[in-house]
């Protein structure tokens, strides 16, 4: 075949769609639950958004973005995740100037240039969850618990939750020189990467997935011991909550996570059989991105998950999507005059709100064949016989009864009520 999509992204059949309509309507039911409100920002972005806000030395920017330059110049970016973006439009539209804090979600597709693996695409969706206007810690464990109760929600289960706390501006540069020294004292053993990043973004040196930097890791510096009375105080705190909500957690003091704009609290939630690799759903604390971006300092936090790997593990863990199928008829009609009456009596079903479609004009047999392949759950059967006795046979699909039912009682017949318009 001369075409197929491009390496990193996938089709959605139709089979599958009943795992993304159940993933969509979970996260919005969950983050509606919690008070959140939807938010939908540009599929691509000023390039310098994302260079200040997660961070011209990060490796996204560095070399995942799909960034280019339009017909008018400007140089774009499409959405690599979602929370600058969303900080953007919290400065643009003045919703500094609401009751805070702001509480908004997102679904939409973002895309990186990175290798694909399982779970992992160069376009995948992303449902993530912003709060904006507060930094008390009662905060940070709400917005880990929307995570834990969506995954909870479509059934996923033997799940971990792993936290951290890498301090702020005030403490983290006192940490940060310590970490560059004990790696200044390794720099042969480093791989490639993180030699670049001993100097331009030290923490990711924690984060690193060479074999060869696991040891130096496991004996780097922590962040956790190295707090401010208030990042330690914020620290404790979110560690209780999490605890009153009952959530069990798991310290992990090499947690970093990969963008600039992180500060004080870091999270992941993951199937603990397989590692961080496969992390479904990663966030944490942003107190510095609003300024950075030009605004007010404004403390932030929120989470991104993958929605393609919260599928994967729902089919991994072999767990029943509902498939909701709704009244849908195909008409299946026998001659000239027949196919007439059936264009009218498909669109007077759609006009009283019921699916229908007009089967494709072939034998019978092929025409109720394809009334099940489409997936309809009745037939509508007209001939010259039904249409002299202004009646339609109504076949069930499902356990394939049937009856003769006058035309005009169609729609009342197929449970949505009565309608004149279908005769």
């Amino acid at each position: 075949m001369q075409f197929q999509n491009p390496r990193g992204t996938v089709d959605i059949l139709p089979e599958d769609q009943k795992y993304w309509n159940f993933v969509r309507h979970k996260a919005e039911e969950v983050a509606s639950r919690f008070g959140f409100r939807r938010i939908d920002t540009p599929m691509f972005e000023d390039a310098r958004l994302f260079e200040r806000g997660v961070g011209s030395a990060t490796d996204i920017v560095e070399k995942e973005t799909y960034t280019f330059d339009d017909r008018g110049g400007d140089t774009l970016t499409l959405r690599a995740e979602g929370t600058a973006p969303v900080c953007r439009a919290y400065l643009q539209h003045g919703m500094q100037n609401l009751p805070q804090p702001i509480k908004v979600f997102y679904i939409c597709p973002a895309f990186r240039y990175e290798r694909p693996q399982a779970g992992r695409y160069r376009q995948h969706t992303q449902f993530g969850i912003e709060v904006i206007g507060e930094s008390d810690a009662s905060v940070d464990a709400e917005v880990i618990e929307v995570g834990w109760r969506y995954l909870e929600a479509v059934g996923l289960s033997d799940l971990s939750l792993s936290i951290n706390s890498i301090g702020d501006k005030v403490c983290r540069p006192v940490y940060l020189e310590e970490l560059r020294s004990y790696y200044a004292a390794h720099s042969e053993e480093v791989c490639e990467d993180c030699t670049r990043r001993l100097e331009r973004n030290p923490l990711r040196l924690l984060d690193c997935k060479n074999q060869q930097c696991q040891p130096l890791i496991e004996n780097a510096p922590v962040s956790s011991d190295h707090l401010c009375p208030e990042c330690q105080d914020h620290w404790d705190n979110l560690r209780a909550y999490l605890t009153e909500i009952g959530l069990d957690y798991q310290v992990e003091r090499r947690l970093v996570r990969g963008l600039d704009y992180y500060s004080r609290t870091v999270f992941e939630i993951a199937p603990p059989e397989e590692g961080r690799m496969v992390t479904i759903v990663g966030g944490g604390r942003y107190d510095g991105l609003i300024e950075e971006l030009g605004g007010r300092a404004t403390p932030g936090i929120g989470y991104g998950m993958g929605l393609e790997r919260v599928i994967q593990n729902i089919q991994r863990q072999n767990i029943p999507v509902p498939d909701k199928r709704e009244v849908s008829a195909l008409v299946v009609h026998l001659g000239e005059a027949a196919k007439s009456a059936g264009i009218r009596i498909a669109s007077g079903l759609r006009r009283a709100g019921i699916a229908a479609s007009l089967a494709p004009p072939r034998g019978m047999r092929s025409q109720l064949r394809y009334a099940s392949n489409t997936g309809a759950t009745h037939a509508i059967i007209i001939g010259d016989d039904e249409l002299a006795k202004g009646v339609a046979t109504l076949r069930d699909l499902d356990n394939s009864s049937q009856s003769e039912v006058p035309l005009d009682r169609l729609a009342g017949a197929l449970g949505i009520g009565q309608s004149n318009d279908s005769g």
